[in-house]
C-alpha cells in the first residue's frame, strides 16, 4: 500500500480567493496575502480550526511589485523550515507550486534543496524529491 506523499502548495496567485477550498484539507498551503486569499484563507481557518502550519493554511505578505517569481525565492527557505526535517517527521517531499512557471532560477534553488524531479502543470509546476 502506498502512503500519500507529504505535500506542501504554494500559491503565488494574488486572486487564487476562493479556489483555495478546493485544495484537499489536512493539506499545508501556504498562500500570498491579498484580500481575495485572506477572506479565503479566513474562511478555512473558521471550517478548520484544528490546523495548524502542518496541516492548514498560512498566508504570508508580498511586495506589491513583487513578481511571483521573486515571492517564491524569497519565501521558500521559511516554507523549507516550517516543513522540512527540522520541523517534520517525515519532511515534505513535494512542493505544488500555483501561480508561476518553473523558471531556471526557481528549478536551481530547489535544487539545492534536494528537488530533482520537476513538472509543469496547468497552474504552475510541481517539484519532488
Amino acid at each position: 500500500m502506498s502512503q500519500t506523499p507529504y505535500t506542501v502548495t504554494v500559491v503565488l496567485d494574488r486572486d487564487y480567493g476562493e479556489r483555495l477550498s478546493q485544495i484537499p484539507s489536512g493539506q499545508p498551503v501556504w498562500i500570498v496575502d491579498t484580500p481575495a486569499n485572506r477572506a479565503a484563507a479566513e474562511n478555512a481557518w473558521a471550517q478548520h480550526s484544528g490546523t495548524n502550519h502542518l496541516t492548514g493554511v498560512t498566508t504570508f505578505k508580498v511586495g506589491e511589485y513583487q513578481s511571483a517569481e521573486e515571492t517564491f525565492l524569497g519565501e521558500f527557505g521559511s516554507i523549507d523550515l516550517h516543513h522540512g526535517s527540522y520541523s517534520a517527521q517525515p519532511p515534505y517531499t513535494v512542493v505544488n507550486v500555483i501561480g508561476v512557471q518553473l523558471s531556471h532560477a526557481i528549478k536551481s534553488a530547489l535544487s539545492e534543496y534536494g528537488f530533482n524531479e520537476f513538472h509543469a502543470t496547468g497552474a504552475g509546476f510541481r517539484a519532488v524529491r
